[in-house]
């Protein structure tokens, strides 16, 4: 994995023109529990210091313009990012228009960046569990209609950690017999493995092009924030865009 002190790039071979990153909770301007490069507005940080951390985002990557920020809701929305309102109401977004940056923002749920092969389109995606089984995957794929596309898996609740009850695991079972093997039982609980169910998403889909998957943000305290670890917490980015 490619890395600096305060971002990771994803590990998969994109087109050249093609650039993403997942930002880290390192090198911001934000304290205590946010510390320190939250870029949310919404989780109760000191929203001057998070407009200092969004700042030094779109410093350090180089960003080619403010990022399109979403309200997230763990729904199934997709919108297009080079022509939305400011906040829209959205789980994913994708863009054929270079120089938009489709970002999500997450603290354990997973971030799935998507490409096509010719590097003429681009995806973010922000999959819960709830967005996951309702379909934000395959309404992202469906509505971007890339061609070969590449997948990565950016940071999320790794499958040691993620416990869930069983109307969960009913709910993904009842979707697809396929979705079991993403669950292993632990007690009268199950732990549920969020990357495995969006590799069987995506095979669904014919996609198997996909990378990264191999994180745990509840885990790696050191970089990564973690509502299920810490609760009030802030939030990684995690962007792409085309040149």
């Amino acid at each position: 994995m490619k890395n600096s002190k305060f971002w990771l790039e994803p590990d998969w071979p994109a087109p050249k023109n093609v650039r993403a990153a997942t930002t880290l909770r390192t090198g911001g301007a934000s304290a205590g529990c946010y510390a320190s490069l939250n870029p949310a507005t919404h989780v109760g940080d000191d929203l001057n210091r998070v407009a200092r951390n969004r700042a030094i985002i779109r410093h350090d990557l180089a960003l080619p313009g403010e990022p399109v920020w979403l309200q997230q809701i763990h729904s199934n929305i997709v919108i297009d990012a080079a022509s939305t309102e400011p906040l829209p109401q959205a789980d994913a977004s994708y863009s054929r228009v270079a120089n938009v940056v489709c970002t999500v923002m997450t603290a354990d749920c997973l971030p799935l960046l998507v490409c096509s092969g010719d590097g003429e389109c681009v995806a973010a995606i922000h999959a819960g569990w709830r967005g996951l089984l309702d379909g934000i995957i395959t309404n992202a794929i469906t509505t971007m209609h890339g061609s070969n596309l590449l997948v990565w898996l950016g940071p999320a609740i790794g499958p040691g950690c993620f416990e869930v009850g069983d109307e969960v695991r009913e709910a993904f079972v009842e979707k697809s017999a396929a979705f079991a093997e993403a669950f292993r039982q632990q007690g009268d609980r199950w732990l549920a493995d969020i990357y495995q169910l969006a590799r069987l998403e995506l095979g669904s889909l014919d996609i198997d092009k996909i990378y990264g998957g191999d994180f745990c943000t509840v885990t790696d305290h050191e970089r990564f924030y973690s509502y299920r670890r810490d609760k009030e917490t802030g939030r990684m980015a995690t962007l792409i865009w085309r040149e």
